[in-house]
Order: C-alpha cells, then sequence, then structure tokens
C-alpha cells in the first residue's frame, strides 16, 4: 500500500515567497494528500495567499516564534503516513515526493531528505552558498548517507514517519535547530535517517551579509547545542555520527590556522609570499575544483558558471568560521557554566522572496 503524505508548510510573512513553495507542490508528480501552511503571525496576506492555492491555513493566536513550534501545531492535524516539512522559501522539483518516497519502504527509515541547491545566484553571499551546497551535497553527504549516518536531514524539505515523530514529542523544541535534533535522536536510537541525491530541492538563501550572520549564527549555535546534548550518546550508541561530528570540530579548530598558513610560512620560515600563496591556493583548488565540476555536470549547470563562483565562498566562509567559535564559546563553555542561556531566539535567515522561479 502507498503511503501518504501531508506537507507542513510554515510561514511568517511570506506572502512573496509562498506562491512559487505552493505551485510546485501542486506540480508534483505523486500529490500529497493534504498541505498545511501555518499562517504564524503574520502582518502580510500570507494566508489568504495560502488559502488561494487550496492549502489549509491553521492561524494560532500568537506567532510561535520558532519554525518547530508552527510545525508542531500542525502536526495533530496531520493523518497521512508521513508528513513533508517544506520550507515556505524552498521549491520542490516536480518529482520531489516521488523520489522521496520510497525511502520509506525500508520500516527502519525514519526520516529523509534530499539535494538542496540554491534558487539564486544574485548576490555575493548566494554565489558562495551555492559553491558550498554543490559541494557538500555531491561529496558529504552521499560519503556520510553511505556510511548509514547522515550528519543532518535539512529541516526546508524533510519528510518524516508521522507516527515515530508524534511517538518522539513532535518536532524537538529544546534546540533552535530541529532537524538536526531529530537526526542525530533518530539515529541514536537506532533508527536510520538517509540523503536522497535524487531529490532535488532549491531553497531561497540570505542575500545579504546581515541574513547571512543571523542564519549562520542559527545554525552553528544549534550545532553546538546538538553537541553538548547528544555527542556522548552518540559515541557509544552511533560512533560513525560521532566520527563525522568530531571531524567538523576538528575543522572548526583548525581553519583559523589552515587560513593563516600563507602568512606563518611567509613570516616565520622566511618564505615568498608569491610561492606560499600558490600552495595554498593550489592545495585549494585541488580540492574543491574536482567535486564541483562533479556536482555542475549531475545538476546540468555551466562548468565555468560555477567555478566563477569560488571566490566568493570564502565570503561565507569567513563568515561560518567567526560564528562556528562564537556558538562554541557561548554553547560548549558559557552555557555550562551558567553565563549565558545560549541561543533561544529563532531569526529568518532571509527577506521575504519575491515570486520568481
Amino acid at each position: 500500500m502507498t503511503a501518504t503524505l501531508t506537507v507542513i508548510v510554515p510561514a511568517h510573512n511570506e506572502e512573496l515567497g509562498l506562491p512559487a513553495t505552493l505551485e510546485a507542490l501542486r506540480r508534483q508528480t505523486v500529490p500529497p494528500e493534504e498541505i498545511i501552511v501555518v499562517d504564524d503571525g503574520s502582518a502580510d496576506r500570507t494566508g489568504e495567499v495560502a488559502a488561494s492555492y487550496g492549502a489549509t491555513v491553521l492561524r494560532p493566536d500568537r506567532n510561535l516564534g520558532s519554525k518547530a513550534r508552527a510545525q508542531n501545531h500542525a502536526l495533530p492535524a496531520c493523518q497521512s503516513d508521513l508528513v513533508l516539512a517544506v520550507d515556505a522559501d524552498t521549491v520542490l522539483a516536480p518529482d520531489y515526493i516521488e523520489k522521496i518516497k520510497p525511502a520509506f519502504d525500508d520500516p527502519e527509515v525514519v526520516v529523509a531528505a534530499g539535494n538542496v541547491q540554491t534558487r539564486f545566484t544574485r548576490t555575493a553571499w548566494e554565489r558562495g552558498r551555492s559553491i558550498e551546497y554543490l559541494f557538500g551535497f555531491h561529496w558529504h553527504r552521499p560519503i556520510q548517507n553511505g556510511a548509514n549516518s547522515p550528519v543532518v536531514c535539512s529541516g526546508c524539505c524533510s519528510a518524516f514517519r508521522r507516527e515515530t515523530l508524534v511517538a518522539f514529542g513532535g518536532f524537538p523544541e529544546r534546540t533552535i535547530v530541529e532537524d538536526m535534533d531529530f537526526t542525530w535522536s533518530m539515529q541514536i536510537a537506532g533508527r536510520k535517517a538517509v540523503y536522497v541525491g535524487e531529490a532535488v530541492a532549491w531553497a531561497a538563501d540570505p542575500e545579504t551579509l546581515t541574513y547571512l550572520r543571523k542564519q549562520v549564527w542559527r545554525w552553528m549555535a544549534g550545532f553546538f547545542q546538538n553537541v553538548r546534548l547528544h555527542l556522548g550518546h552518540l559515541v557509544t550508541r552511533k560512533p560513525m555520527l560521532a566520527l563525522w561530528i568530531v571531524l567538523a570540530l576538528v575543522e572548526i579548530f583548525t581553519a583559523p590556522l589552515w587560513w593563516a598558513t600563507p602568512f606563518v610560512l611567509t613570516v616565520g620560515m622566511h618564505k615568498s609570499i608569491s610561492t606560499t600563496l600558490a600552495l595554498w591556493l593550489g592545495s585549494e583548488l585541488l580540492f574543491t575544483v574536482p567535486p564541483l565540476i562533479y556536482a555542475a555536470r549531475r545538476r546540468k549547470l555551466p562548468i565555468l558558471r560555477v567555478l566563477a563562483n569560488i571566490p566568493f565562498v570564502y565570503l561565507t566562509k569567513a563568515v561560518n568560521v567567526y560564528y562556528a567559535w562564537k556558538a562554541l564559546i557561548v554553547e560548549l563553555i558559557l552555557v555550562p557554566l551558567r553565563l549565558s542561556k545560549g541561543l533561544v531566539t529563532y531569526e529568518k535567515g532571509r527577506a521575504c522572496t519575491p515570486t520568481i522561479t
């Protein structure tokens, strides 16, 4: 029997971006049984727009303050086998549901997510993020999935086995990133999370530094909240996933040293700046370009246009490193010492997106 599926779209002031998301859901080759839009305290026409596309609209009495709470508000209204959580700025490929559903033929699979790419590459920040996604979703994620230990099923397009999600208490609200929390929790419990590379979704990423900072701060703080909460259990119950987390921590610790390498070699070892920069840049490109060419071919993107975006990824990497270290200090040091509450306020990482596909 084919599993039934309900889509939940949490939305706060998404009048402009919501139409593209809902239109993509209406065009699915395997349509969902129902689309529920949670109009979470919007001050614009989000609810009216959702209703015009035939979605069921739920309006809490007040703004719930986070995506997880908005999704949990809709969960009791879902009666289907599966729940697909889609961000109001994310556009699914027409066959996304068709591609994601077979993952649940395995009864041990409780969460699955697809291949997320950037919708827009208009600004330097979007162009940098596009490189991160092409590299991550065509290199890191397949390796993790092959080892049966995905680090995260992306919250913008993850499908869940509803009974398991409800039994867990719904979408986790104890951390600022519910997708990583649930992904780790289920694997600790012996269940499966999977990455489905053929299911593609396009997300609208931060178009300005202001919004990028908000998003990356939330992601990094959430990562370290989950490290604080789960790492001990991962080591004993899911060691392979613990290994990926440790490698991520090593990368965070060593990133400033790697970036400083040309200057250290120049000043400390009296090497020429041109030589050290050439070696550093050559090493960077050696590990970056081949996976990007592979990803560009898989996505049928112009290779030269993709490679032209490489310089911009260093802007987003600099933001990532800064907020990773800030999150490490706040969430792993100050919070345990009760000198900080950590990040508890959910802020959107972008402005409202216009209806451009």
